[in-house]
């Protein structure tokens, strides 16, 4: 080593350099308060904009809602339950409901006047159902298309109450179309015509998956 040269400092060991930031204060992320009526962040609450009072109806709603849904900022739930009184509009989030489980709910289901909201080609166009004869209980599911779809074919219970809203989704579908939205063919039809032109999956479940969906088999 020449004379009047300085050693280089070693390096420091690895987390020396960081060791001040473990002393920095951590802040808490706190949750913004929200209204107890429409849940909403309370700088954005949609209550001046809902009825000041219940409304009057005479049919009670079962909501039927994906665990997922209940994290969502934009939740349109509370503010329909806001809107109705408390014994109208009944909330049960899961994904299964069996039987023994929710008696309530499979008695609605087996009763004549139930409806369920639900898309199929057994379902029945909203303006056929009539007026004088209009449902004192309505099924809805809430959830993503696939969430939806999972529900419904695996409780066997919304399988029994007549399906509606088959031509207001058409109407939906088209005139999203007519802005600009891209066709999407469900994995089903593209099996079916020969248009799937993904590698086929090796596990031996998601192959039996895929033909049940070929063979039209609810799964």
């Amino acid at each position: 080593m020449e004379r009047g040269s300085a050693a280089a400092p070693a390096p420091a060991e690895d987390g020396e350099g960081c060791a001040g930031l473990w002393e920095l204060p951590v802040e808490c992320c706190e949750r913004r308060p929200e209204c107890g009526r429409c849940s909403r962040p309370q700088k954005v609450c949609l209550c001046p904009f809902l009825p000041i009072q219940p409304l009057k109806v005479s049919t009670c709603l079962y909501i039927i809602q994906h665990p997922a849904e209940e994290s969502r900022v934009l939740r349109t739930v509370p503010l329909l339950a806001a809107c109705l009184p408390p014994d109208k509009c009944k909330i049960l989030v899961g994904r299964r409901f069996s039987e023994d489980r929710y008696p309530e709910l499979a008695t609605m289901c087996r009763s004549p006047n139930t409806l369920i909201l639900y898309p199929g080609a057994e379902a029945t166009n909203l303006e056929e159902v009539a007026v004088s004869a209009s449902p004192s209980v309505m099924i809805i599911i809430d959830g993503t298309w696939s969430q939806a779809k999972d529900i419904f074919y695996k409780n066997s219970l919304f399988r029994l109450p007549k399906q509606t809203i088959l031509r207001p989704l058409q109407a939906l579908c088209s005139f999203q179309l007519q802005h600009g939205a891209q066709i999407h063919h469900s994995k089903e039809h593209l099996l079916k015509n020969g248009l799937y032109d993904k590698p086929m999956p090796k596990n031996k479940r998601k192959l039996r998956r895929m033909e049940l969906l070929v063979n039209n088999v609810k799964i």
